[in-house]
């Protein structure tokens, strides 16, 4: 089985010898055939921190710790349910206080939004040099008081991923539960990330540092990677035919 092939779906759908994946090499060219060099650092930063779009488009320049060398992802999807601290009655994010015990918790709740919603994430160097150099450019620009890196919506971001994939002649995935063809879109970096980073390491360790970088809330939403990158598949199917000869 050639690594990133479709191995499941419906036979009627099935697109043999089409691909459910990016491989690392095929992003790399995914960057190169990027005219701008916001473009290219767009498509950089969703494989290689592997955020969601709306993540990637909401990172400004104060989340980046060159020192460090890590990225302040803003978690925008999660559900949050709040709290009293005092009486434990349930409160909206806009509440100054309880409706229940009349304590005022606005701080209380702005904390706990704040540090529920973010996550930071580690960030190899040479991505790090290239936000630097974005950064001096002068790339970023500013929206409602705060300077972020991308100024395109989630739209845009779309089209950019998918007009690069056409230049660099990279063809469409394949979903592997419906057998759909797809074009190459933002989230498919994030999923060329997470398979990557489970063909690299499946242990639970990796899987559960894997959960935490994607910010998932639940193991199960990670472990549909491990399923996708095959190899679980391909050594149990090994394992049959361990010691037979014809």
């Amino acid at each position: 089985m050639r690594s990133g092939s479709l191995t499941c779906g419906r036979p009627e759908d099935r697109k043999v010898g089409m691909k459910a994946y990016l491989e690392p090499e095929e992003v790399r060219r995914l960057e190169e055939a990027a005219e701008y060099f916001r473009d290219r650092l767009l498509i950089r930063v969703l494989f290689r921190l592997g955020c969601r779009v709306s993540e990637a488009l909401n990172i400004g320049v104060e989340d980046i710790d060159f020192e460090r060398g890590t990225v302040r992802i803003r978690h925008l999807k999660e559900r949050i349910r709040l709290h009293c601290p005092g009486c434990d009655t349930r409160l909206s994010r806009t509440a100054r206080f309880c409706p229940g015990c009349g304590q005022r918790v606005e701080r209380a709740v702005r904390r706990a939004v704040e540090s529920r919603r973010m996550r930071v994430l580690p960030v190899d160097p040479e991505t790090l040099e290239m936000l630097r150099e974005y950064i001096e450019r002068g790339g970023p620009v500013s929206r409602d008081g705060k300077q972020v890196l991308f100024e395109v919506n989630r739209k845009r971001a779309w089209q950019i991923v998918k007009e690069c994939a056409e230049r660099a002649g990279l063809p469409r995935l394949v979903n592997p539960e419906t057998g759909r063809e797809h074009y190459i879109s933002p989230h498919k970096l994030r999923d060329a990330f997470a398979v990557h980073a489970v063909k690299v390491d499946d242990s639970g360790d990796g899987l559960r540092l894997l959960q935490e970088h994607l910010g998932h809330k639940s193991i199960a939403t990670t472990m549909k990677y491990r399923k996708l990158s095959g190899r679980e598949q391909r050594e149990w199917y090994e394992k049959l035919w361990e010691g037979k000869h014809e």
